[in-house]
């Protein structure tokens, strides 16, 4: 279970973000983080799958079967509950880092 003050990798991340909306199977998640990135982060396919593995241990991605004929074979993720309620709380600490921030070089003490 994530601790309130763990931060997620960016790698795990952008792999709970790019299942947000949807599943996705490995590569498209490692095109999509790096699109959502502006090709700043670059998932490995080593990382990629090492990442899902422990992911699917935590309890935060599972692994689904497409509706596509074409797609029976490639192994897709999705998110958990649980994984959706972690990249929220991951989104909210993020948030509160950039504020404090914000508050401190704008000269607000508060």
């Amino acid at each position: 279970m994530l601790n309130k003050n763990e931060p997620l990798t960016e790698s795990y991340f952008y792999i709970l973000l790019c299942l947000y909306r949807g599943a996705s199977h490995g590569y498209g998640i490692m095109q999509e983080t790096e699109r959502l990135s502006g090709g700043r982060v670059k998932i490995g396919s080593g990382t990629m799958y090492g990442a899902t593995g422990n992911m699917m241990k935590k309890g935060w991605i599972r692994e689904t079967i497409s509706d596509h004929p074409e797609d029976k074979r490639k192994r897709l993720y999705e998110l958990t509950d649980f994984g959706r309620e972690i990249l929220i709380r991951e989104v909210q600490r993020i948030r509160h880092l950039s504020d404090t921030a914000d508050s401190i070089m704008k000269g607000d003490n508060g």
